[in-house]
C-alpha cells in the first residue's frame, strides 16, 4: 500500500464486540418502563442505525410506548454498563497496528460521539485512529455517504484509495454510495442479517480481524 490511503472502521460489531452490553442497556430501559426483557439476538438485530432507532425498536418490540426522554435515559443506562463486557474483537489491536503504517485509520459510527470516544479511550484503541465521527455529528448518519466523503476530503484520499470496514447492510450501503472499497466483517453480529444477494463480488469478506490487512491489501492491489 502507498500513501494517501484511508481505512474507515465501523465500531459496534466491527472493532468491538458490544453485543451483551447493548442488550443489557436496552433491556434495563425496557424493564424500567414496565416491559419484559428482549432476547439478545433480537436486540443485536436492532443495532447499527443510532441510539434513537435502537430505543424505538426495543420499546416497540416490548409493546411499550416511546417517550421523548427515552433516548437520554438509554444513554445513561448504557453509560453505566458499556464497559462491563465490551472488548475489541480478538486480534483487532494487532490488525490496526499493522494497518496504521500503511494508511490513515478512522472510525465512522452511528453511535453518538461521546460514548464512542469513551469506548475507544477505555479500550486503548483511540491512539490508533486519526479521527472518530459519531452519528450525532454535522452530517447525516450512515448510510448517507456525507461523513465518509468528508473523511476522504480531510485526508486527501479518493474513493479508489479508501476502504470502509463494517459488518452491516448500513456499512455496505455507505461504501457503495461513496464509491469506496468495502471489507465486510462476517464475524460481526450485524452480519447475521446481511442481505447476501446484495453482494456484487467486489467486496472483501473476512471471518476474523487478523484477515483484514491482507483483504485490504488485495482491494488496494486491484486499483490500476
Amino acid at each position: 500500500m502507498t500513501a494517501r490511503r484511508l481505512v474507515v472502521f465501523d465500531l459496534d460489531g466491527t472493532l468491538i464486540d458490544s453485543r451483551r452490553d447493548l442488550t443489557a442497556s436496552a433491556n434495563a430501559l425496557v424493564v424500567e418502563r414496565g416491559g419484559m426483557p428482549l432476547d439478545e439476538d433480537a436486540v443485536a438485530r436492532m443495532v447499527g442505525e443510532g441510539a434513537a432507532l435502537l430505543v424505538w425498536r426495543a420499546l416497540t418490540a416490548a409493546g411499550l410506548p416511546v417517550a421523548d426522554a427515552d433516548v437520554s435515559r438509554f444513554l445513561e443506562l448504557y453509560g453505566e454498563r458499556m464497559l462491563d463486557t465490551t472488548r475489541p474483537y480478538h486480534g483487532m489491536r494487532a490488525t490496526l497496528e499493522a494497518l496504521r503504517g500503511e494508511a490513515t485509520l478512522a472510525v465512522l459510527t452511528n453511535k453518538p460521539l461521546t460514548p464512542a470516544v469513551r469506548l475507544l479511550d477505555a479500550l486503548d484503541l483511540a491512539p490508533l485512529f486519526a479521527t472518530t465521527i459519531g452519528g450525532d455529528g454535522p452530517h447525516p448518519r450512515k448510510p448517507d455517504p456525507a461523513s465518509l466523503r468528508a473523511l476522504m476530503s480531510s485526508y486527501g484520499t479518493e474513493p479508489a484509495g479508501t476502504v470502509m470496514v463494517g459488518d452491516t447492510r448500513i456499512d455496505f450501503e455507505t461504501a457503495r454510495a461513496a464509491g469506496t472499497h468495502l471489507c465486510l466483517a462476517r464475524y460481526g453480529f450485524g452480519f447475521e442479517q446481511f442481505p447476501l444477494a446484495a453482494l456484487t463480488g467486489t467486496e472483501a469478506l473476512v471471518d476474523a480481524p487478523a484477515e483484514i490487512p491482507a483483504a485490504i491489501g488485495r482491494l488496494f492491489g486491484s486499483v490500476t
